[in-house]
Order: C-alpha cells, then sequence, then structure tokens
C-alpha cells in the first residue's frame, strides 16, 4: 500500500513527545508540549509539506527508494512544523480570530502570552527531527542551513509588515507596491515555495549555485503571485472555504488590495480611506470595501492573476532542463491557479 504524507505524522510526532521524558520534564509539561503540537501542526493544506516529494520525483524523474520517500516526507513535515510557529506568532501579532477553522492557539484560556514560547519549542522541535533522521547525510548541514536561513528571512519579512502598519495606527505613506513586493518576497515565497524545492534540490545533489538560483527566480515571482491570492481571499473568500476569517484592513495590512487603491484612487478617496483602514469597526471596514468595489479592485485582480499565469509560464519554458527539470515549478503553478482556499 502506497504510503502518503499524513502517515508520516504519528512517527515524527512521538519522536518529539518520547524524547521529553529525558530532559526530566514535569508531566504537565509533557502533556502541554503535545496539545501545543497537536493543535498546531496538522490540519493545513499542507501543500508546502506534500511539495517536497513532488519535486525530488519531478527532479530525479524515477521511483524513489522507501528510505528517499521517508526521507523527502519528513523534510516536508518540518516545513509544516516551521509553518506551524509562523502562523502562532502571526495570530498573536496580529490578534487573529481564528486559524484553520477553530480558535486561534493563544485564545485558548490556558495559553495566552505563552505561546510566544511555544513558537521557540516548536522551532527547536525542527532541528531535533533533522538531527534524528539526516545527521549521517553528507548534505545534513545544507538543509540546517537551508531552515536556517529561511526562517531568517521570513522574520525580516514579518517585521518589515508588522513595522510598515502597525495595528491602530495608520499611516497610508508608508505604503507603497515596492514595500509590497520585498515584504511577500521574504514573508512568504521563501519558505512557503523556494524552501520546498531547496530541500528537494539538496537531497538529489543538484543543489549548486546556479540550479538555486534558477529555482529562486521562478518560485519567488510564483510566491509573489501566491500572496496577492491571499489578500484577494482575505477581502473576497468564503470564510468556511479558506478556514478563517478575513482581518486584513482592520490590521492595517500593507495588502495588494490597498496598495492599488492608492495608485489610482482621488484624493477624497484616498481621504475616506485613510479615515476607515486599519480600524475594527464593521462599519469601517465596509466603507473600505465599498471604496475596492467603486474601483474595481476585484477586476483588477482577475487581470492581475491571467498576467501572472502568463509571465510566470514564460519564464518556466525558458528555464534550462539540463539545470532543473521545468515540471517541477510547472506543477507548482498549476496547484495554485485560481485557487479558493
Amino acid at each position: 500500500m502506497e504510503t502518503k504524507f499524513e502517515d508520516y505524522w504519528e512517527e515524527i510526532r512521538n519522536e518529539i513527545i518520547s524524547d521529553l521524558p529525558s530532559y526530566k520534564i514535569p508531566k504537565e509539561g509533557i502533556d502541554y508540549i503535545e496539545k501545543c503540537i497537536n493543535y498546531n501542526i496538522p490540519g493545513g493544506k499542507m501543500n508546502r509539506g506534500k511539495s517536497v516529494l513532488v519535486s525530488l520525483q519531478t527532479i530525479l524523474n524515477r521511483d524513489l527508494t522507501e528510505d528517499e520517500t521517508k526521507k523527502a516526507n519528513i523534510l516536508g513535515w518540518a516545513i509544516e512544523w516551521l509553518q506551524a510557529l509562523f502562523l502562532v506568532s502571526d495570530d498573536l501579532m496580529d490578534a487573529s480570530i481564528t486559524r484553520r477553522g477553530h480558535e486561534c492557539w493563544y485564545r485558548k484560556e490556558e495559553v495566552g502570552l505563552i505561546a510566544v514560547n511555544d513558537t521557540l519549542i516548536l522551532e527547536s522541535c525542527i532541528y531535533k527531527l533533522l538531527k534524528k533522521y539526516f545527521r549521517n547525510e553528507k548534505y545534513y548541514i545544507d538543509l540546517v542551513e537551508l531552515f536556517h536561513e529561511v526562517s531568517y528571512k521570513t522574520e525580516l519579512g514579518q517585521l518589515i509588515d508588522l513595522i510598515t502598519a502597525p495595528q491602530n495606527k495608520v499611516n497610508l505613506e508608508k505604503f507603497s507596491m515596492d514595500k509590497y513586493i520585498w515584504i511577500v518576497r521574504y514573508k512568504t515565497a521563501f519558505y512557503s515555495f523556494y524552501l520546498p524545492v531547496a530541500l528537494a534540490m539538496t537531497m538529489a545533489g543538484v543543489s549548486n549555485e546556479k540550479s538555486l538560483k534558477v529555482a529562486e527566480d521562478v518560485l519567488i515571482p510564483l510566491g509573489e503571485y501566491f500572496q496577492v491570492q491571499d489578500d484577494y481571499l482575505d477581502c473576497y473568500g468564503d470564510p468556511k472555504v479558506i478556514g478563517k476569517i478575513g482581518t486584513d484592513i482592520q490590521d492595517n495590512k500593507c495588502s495588494w488590495l490597498v496598495n492599488q487603491v492608492l495608485k489610482i484612487c482621488t484624493p477624497e478617496q484616498k481621504q475616506i480611506l485613510a479615515e476607515n483602514y486599519g480600524q475594527d469597526d464593521p462599519v469601517k471596514i465596509q466603507r473600505v470595501k465599498d471604496l475596492y468595489k467603486e474601483l474595481k479592485i476585484e477586476e483588477l485582480y482577475k487581470q492581475y492573476e491571467e498576467e501572472s499565469y502568463k509571465n510566470i509560464s514564460d519564464m518556466i519554458s525558458k528555464v534550462d532542463p539540463n539545470v532543473i527539470n521545468p515540471d517541477v515549478f510547472t506543477k507548482f503553478m498549476n496547484r495554485i491557479y485560481k485557487r479558493t482556499k
């Protein structure tokens, strides 16, 4: 029977939990960490995690051994672990309500600000997993450095996002498309798109500088497109489908939508935006959405989507198969094009 990505979850979770008694941690600590892991790691779409195996199969262009399959899926779960700790901290900083259809972790009565420490524990777990499963591989340190570097870039992106658009302190002059693109690249694109492929390339032994640069040149624009989709879905998506209630408007986010408004609005419309954006008031949130409708932002997004699809497809068509199999990128593109969640 074919092993699925989800089938490895129990093993790696138990690997972390079973190691805790060696630190002589009290039982309530073990129970808390287990609950934190079970609540936050599984449950997402898991596209990032599953992409490692798909990418490795595509790069090698052959059936994988049982060991290769397992290792690729372990790396995939390490990305899911990274994603989870980013979401826990992001929800806390954004004062979000729901995530993946459930109450945000920090909002649980027994958690609160303990969630800050929880993210640090979750991050340490990634390196425990890498040590457990990869310490004897010649590419072990490359994996560790990839996770460190991509985590750092993501944290830099989160920082600029937060100081550009602090809650309850609206300053539209801080917003720009250039800043938005930088934030998106660092906060989302590197860990969501580049990391899964770079890990697979590292396993496959094709992680030379030229190949990684080709991968980055295609995958970062793909990540930008993905984040613009996210911004669109935050406003126009169905919360039941995407698993969360959109909060970008009240959170004063430097989103693609608000940057489009700033590019084309009249001084009067900009004033309306300034008076209503970044405030957790249903009437003001609706006024911003009305402004989006007046300026046909939804139509602009649909134009952007088609242009992005064409541009990225053109980039993929020019990738040298001798450097890396372009199908790696095509599979990513096909998975996210016109997504609804």
